[in-house]
């Protein structure tokens, strides 16, 4: 999906929050491949995959807040189409939840 909105850039300490903390899921995934590579205990695997899907849901909800507080901004001002901005939220809430 693209959108056609005007985009307010991320601080630089938005950006380096969530650098930091992809850069540590990429850790944990190179973890879980070196686990599996040592064939260590099936648990022990899915316990470090369930720490690395509740590190990306901590991101995504990061970034859907600042979605709703600084992009959907336009639309509650009546900048923009309210309606087109909640459509593209939902459609990816929506996506998040399959």
């Amino acid at each position: 999906m693209t959108h056609d909105h005007p985009l307010v850039p991320r601080s630089p300490e938005e950006q380096d929050a969530l650098m930091k903390r992809l850069k540590r899921i990429e850790g944990q995934v190179r973890g879980i491949a070196n686990m599996v590579a040592e064939d260590r205990y099936c648990i022990d695997i899915l316990t470090q995959t369930a720490s690395i899907q509740a590190a990306l849901r901590q991101v995504e909800l990061q970034v859907i807040e600042r979605h709703v507080k600084m992009c959907m901004h336009d639309a509650a001002t009546g900048k923009q189409d309210t309606d087109v901005y909640v459509d593209e939220l939902m459609a990816v809430i929506a996506r998040l939840k399959k």
